[in-house]
């Protein structure tokens, strides 16, 4: 009795392993996902020619935000921010020039103006 269970068992096995392989042989396969496309990155030359009020951009840790949109809702007077477009401001960000940190807040909303990462040197 146990020989023939163990036949049986072994028989069911190696033709599910048949049925796997001939599955995945003959069935169409799915396509594979396409890769984002990979993130823009800009040298800081290319982030100096957007340093005004009209069109501001910064490197923040690595990554670099078009700013232009949010100045006019920018807390503070603009006078404390214009002078930072077109620059790598990951200090003056983090410290806010006054050795405070940006609220966790503020971190999020930054990721809404990302348009791509610093070009390492």
């Amino acid at each position: 009795m146990m020989r023939k269970l163990f036949l049986l068992g072994t028989g069911a096995f190696w033709i599910a392993v048949l049925l796997v392989w001939a599955g995945a042989r003959w069935l169409p396969s799915v396509p594979e996902q396409a890769l984002p496309p990979t993130e823009k990155r800009f040298t800081l030359e290319e982030i100096a020619r957007h340093a005004s009020p009209e069109d501001c951009w910064m490197a923040i840790e690595r990554t670099v935000y078009d700013l232009t949109p949010y100045l006019p809702e920018h807390p503070s007077r603009s006078g404390i921010v214009d002078p930072w477009c077109g620059k790598e401001a990951t200090e003056a960000y983090r410290s806010k020039m006054k050795g405070r940190p940006h609220s966790p807040e503020a971190d999020h909303l930054l990721t809404q103006y990302r348009v791509g990462a610093l070009e390492e040197p």
